[in-house]
């Protein structure tokens, strides 16, 4: 894939988000527009030892398009197999190496954001997936571990060097973890340090927030996460407005209520009902937040047990607000 003629079109790309990214929410992506979608991140220990579990996370729909997928670890031969894996048994466009998850339990086994104190490691890891597979391999990184270690020049250099094709910069460090400011000024350093292309990422919550981020920094595109819980539309703003200069309004409450419902149903489709109803609990919720007289509801959505009892709380909820002064 040419990554950079791909994102002059399609410049807003989904995170992925650990819990979030599954088949379901990726397909709501892609209908909106987005240029790429990242699976949640997948072990390659898991893919490995053989977990039925952690396998079913590598399924990519046929319908599906431009899915990243992302693999997380730090062992070069569980690497190697997960990347062959990757290749041989999915239907991804490229293959993504996790050098920004924060959490403990990741950060712990030297992986995620704790590779970018070995950037000969990277190097090492990023070479090994180029020469297990022909799909392009992508890194997606912090600006570094705390505000005295801000690496992320030295390791897109690196990571460049080793063949990666697209590099992507939260530009937080790992003791912010999603706190603070996001530093535009590392990331736009990045851009100009290496030729690949580079996603800029990192509290993108409006269309203006993505000119800006562009704007500053100069990346070819713009990755979005969190803001996207119950808002799906906003890929579709951010490339509209990005593209065109312009953007619709928000969705109405009908709409958000209907694609709270086709959310689930994606899920129960793909999933199954019980797993459905769990997810949507902390899904559901955020499709009603921010309107008004809505808390009531989202307590509910958060205690609802089946399909059935979610959609009578949005059409509950839906039919109060036609009817309010």
């Amino acid at each position: 894939m040419d990554f950079k003629r791909h994102l002059t079109k399609n410049p807003v790309v989904v995170a992925p988000m650990a819990g979030i990214s599954n088949k379901a929410f990726r397909l709501l992506a892609q209908e909106m527009g987005a240029g790429l979608v990242y699976t949640e991140m997948i072990s390659d220990k898991g893919l490995k030892y053989g977990s039925v579990r952690t396998r079913r996370m590598t399924e990519i729909l046929p319908e599906e398009e431009n899915v990243v997928l992302q693999l997380f670890g730090a062992d070069e031969e569980a690497l190697a197999y997960a990347t062959e894996y990757v290749d041989k048994h999915t239907r991804a466009v490229a293959i993504d190496l996790n050098l920004g998850c924060p959490v403990p339990k990741v950060v712990k086994n030297n992986g995620g954001v704790s590779l970018m104190r070995h950037p000969e490691q990277v190097g090492r890891l990023i070479s090994l997936m180029c020469e297990r597979t022909d799909l392009p391999i992508t890194v997606k990184m912090r600006s570094g571990w705390d505000e005295a270690n801000k690496n992320a020049v030295e390791i897109a250099r690196v990571s460049e060097a080793a063949g990666v094709s697209l590099i992507a910069v939260h530009g937080r460090t790992r003791t912010q973890m999603y706190r603070g400011e996001v530093d535009l000024d590392i990331i736009r350093a990045v851009k100009e340090a290496v030729e690949v292309p580079v996603l800029a990422n990192g509290d993108v919550k409006t269309p203006e927030d993505a000119l800006d981020m562009m704007d500053v920094t100069g990346c070819d595109g713009v990755m979005v996460g969190r803001a996207l819980l119950g808002n799906p539309w906003l890929i579709r703003q951010c490339n509209d407005y990005l593209c065109y200069g312009r953007y619709d309004e928000s969705p109405s409450v009908e709409e958000r209520v209907e694609m709270a419902k086709r959310h689930a149903a994606l899920l129960a489709k793909h999933y199954g009902e019980r797993r459905a109803a769990l997810e949507m609990r902390s899904q559901a919720p955020w499709y009603l937040k921010g309107l008004p007289d809505s808390s009531q509801a989202r307590k509910a959505l958060s205690r609802a047990d089946s399909r059935e009892t979610m959609s009578a709380i949005l059409d509950d909820y839906l039919s109060r607000m036609k009817t309010a002064p």
